[in-house]
């Protein structure tokens, strides 16, 4: 057999329990190895160690050598090969939590000339010891008085520490308590199914229920018959939004959905989907699928058959188009934040809900004749969901507002907005409005009024906010409340002296970010921790976001109460660390992370990397207490409203904090 790659590997021991794994291939004239970023149909190079609890992987693998990048054709397709020919060097760096360990792993990788060799592994095992171990560690994040103004030196020290954290006892993950930090699976079942059942009512499906039922039994010879061809039909319309959410599942996957659900383009696209998708139910105009694509479809459903069944189901998802985009578009943003399987049951229970009914009533037809008669009233409900799209289009372009800090929409201007958009629901609903397209309202139903009195009570809700009332149940889909002009709760809940300031002087950052509640935080790693030195406090790191619905939530509901907000005021630095801000790191402090990979140009990937390299997690919001040296003060904390809970977390903390102290 050919074997055109020959491999080695060594190991450099970089002190303090830190090696590198290199692996060195040196290959025959003609062969190359392809790179580890590679992406295609043949190999990319990946490295795997067995898990191990005595060591940690630091940063991903690393590659060096001639790297070749081509475009080739293969049968008409273009693909970029990236690739290494003569020699490639691959190494990883890991961190030892014990002094002897044993460290097995494996190199996969593929080489080619112009056929290729079947994928090979190349294995090896190391047995390190380094003395400098001290094998129960506490975690340190960075020693500020090294790196006062230095970022690339912040990132050094971040990933030479950010495997430091083997003490299970004080650094556990707090996500287990995590009561709501995702949305279970059953919401957002529910979240699909009852978006379903919206759908069930517009004007393009409700009235196709009863025809296609009858249909289905007068046509056939028997009941049974009938009813199983309506099964079918039903269970058709099932099957084409469970392949829905499978494509967008399979598609992006969990680690893409999540990145993607939190960021700027998501927000601005939704907005721009969910505006356009709001002024179509409010009648300005009606989005519509090509004739052709329908047509075809249903000359397939002309062929009889169960097959023909499944395409007069596809023919009903086509031309209910119109009236089921804006709400499966309203969906998918709520779906597609978490676990790859949610868009699955988002948009199959969407699917379940608008199939049970014509299984429903092909077994039981006598209930056909309690439906309501198609009217009016279905204009009313779309009419009124595309006021409420407008409201929720809103959301998604205030994230994008306050990363970027445009200033266009603050807590009191998006509260003026919502007022308005309620209040005029509420007098469409009740007549005193008419769209172009409404017919002559003779008198007001009930279900009308009912309605009208939901949209008024909601435009008297939110009239308090822009006062500053905290709205805690919607707290978390408004712009923080710091981004407020006239605030009276500042007044009633922040009422502290200047004593207790940390320091007078203008803040970094301080004219882009805002603390709530009057905290005196810091927004810069660096002058929080250099300001947790000089009073003597310990720190507290509050890992948020701008598009952090939790985050919101958490300085609502629990930074609020009186007993939270006088221990993070008086015994707290608190240091804000907005992982999704774009505001741009001057140039000479923007780096390559040791961790990632990628280069890091904004505050927000600064902190991101900071989350991601230290503690393993990119969730927010996510608090971390520990004094100025670094060393963590109790266990890590996510989202979890239980605000006893976080009062004790507090305290514990402290306490420690104290001791350690006393004890120097």
């Amino acid at each position: 057999m050919v074997v055109p790659s020959h491999w080695s590997h060594t190991v450099k021991d970089l002190g303090k329990g830190d090696f590198d794994i290199v692996i060195t291939v040196t290959l025959d004239p003609g062969w190359h190895v392809f790179s580890k970023d590679y992406v295609g149909i043949s190999v990319a190079t990946s490295l795997t160690l067995e898990k191990n609890k005595d060591f940690v992987e630091v940063g991903k693998l690393r590659e060096a050598g001639n790297l070749i990048v081509k475009e080739v054709d293969l049968g008409g397709e273009k693909e970029t090969e990236k690739y290494y020919e003569n020699k490639a060097v691959f190494s990883q760096k890991i961190k030892l939590l014990k002094k002897d360990v044993l460290v097995k792993g494996g190199l996969d990788y593929m080489t080619c000339k112009e056929v290729c060799l079947p994928p090979t592994t190349y294995d090896f095992e190391l047995k390190l010891h380094s003395d400098a171990v001290v094998e129960k560690v506490e975690a340190t994040v960075v020693d500020s008085s090294k790196t006062k103004t230095d970022t690339s030196k912040v990132d050094a020290a971040i990933n030479k520490t950010s495997t430091e954290k083997s003490d299970s006892s004080l650094v556990k993950s707090f996500e287990s308590k995590n009561d709501a930090a995702t949305d279970s699976i059953w919401k957002i079942f529910l979240l699909g199914f009852g978006s379903g059942l919206l759908a069930l009512i517009q004007p393009c499906v409700f009235p196709i229920i009863p025809l296609t039922v009858s249909f289905f039994t007068k046509r056939s010879k028997d009941k049974a018959k009938g009813r199983i061809n309506a099964m079918v039909y039903a269970a058709s319309i099932l099957i084409i939004f469970v392949v829905f959410g499978f494509l967008v599942s399979l598609i992006f996957g969990s680690d893409a959905l999540n990145s993607w659900s939190s960021s700027w383009l998501f927000n601005l696209v939704f907005f721009v989907l969910l505006f356009v998708f709001s002024l179509s139910f409010l009648g300005v105009f009606e989005i519509t699928l090509p004739s052709s694509w329908i047509n075809k479809t249903e000359s397939f459903a002309d062929r009889g058959g169960f097959v023909g069944i499944f395409f007069m189901a596809f023919s009903l998802v086509l031309i209910s188009f119109s009236c089921t985009v804006p709400i499966i578009g309203n969906l998918l943003p709520l779906i597609t934040k978490g676990d790859a399987i949610r868009p699955l049951v988002g948009l199959g229970a969407f699917g379940l809900a608008l199939a049970i009914p014509f299984g429903f009533f092909a077994w039981f037809p006598g209930f056909l004749q309690s439906l309501p008669k198609s009217g009016g009233w279905m204009n009313t409900v779309k009419v009124t969901l595309g006021f409420v799209e407008l409201a929720l289009c809103l959301i998604y372009l205030s994230k994008v507002d306050l990363a970027y800090h445009w200033q266009i929409l603050s807590r009191d201007i998006f509260l003026v907005l919502w007022i308005t958009i309620f209040g005029v629901l509420g007098l469409y609903l009740i007549g005193k409005i008419r769209l172009s397209h409404d017919g002559d309202i003779q008198h007001i139903s009930v279900g009308r009024l009912l309605m009208a009195i939901l949209s008024f009570s909601v435009t008297l809700y939110l009239l308090p906010g822009i006062f500053g009332a905290p709205l805690k149940p919607i707290s978390g889909y408004l712009p923080p409340q710091a981004t407020q002009d006239f605030d009276l709760s500042r007044l009633l809940i922040e009422g502290v002296s200047n004593s207790t300031s940390h320091s007078s002087k203008p803040k970094k950052y301080g004219d882009i970010f805002h603390m709530p509640h009057g905290i005196d935080g810091y927004f810069d790693y660096e002058e929080g921790i250099q300001a947790a030195k000089e009073s003597g406090k310990p720190v507290m790191l509050d890992f948020t976001g701008w598009a952090c619905v939790n985050c919101r939530k958490m300085e609502a509901a629990v930074w609020s109460d009186a007993n939270v907000l006088k221990r993070l005021k008086e015994d707290y630095v608190l240091i804000s660390m907005f992982v999704d801000d774009k505001t741009m790191l001057p140039e000479d402090k923007q780096y390559v992370s040791a961790f990632s990979g990628n280069k890091i140009k904004t505050l927000g990937n600064w902190y991101s990397d900071i989350q991601a390299s230290k503690y393993n997690t990119n969730t927010q919001p996510f608090y971390v207490l520990m004094d100025s040296d670094g060393k963590l003060l109790n266990e890590t904390r996510s989202f979890n409203e239980d605000i006893d809970a976080y009062v004790k977390w507090l305290d514990k903390a402290l306490e420690e904090y104290k001791r350690r102290t006393v004890s120097k």
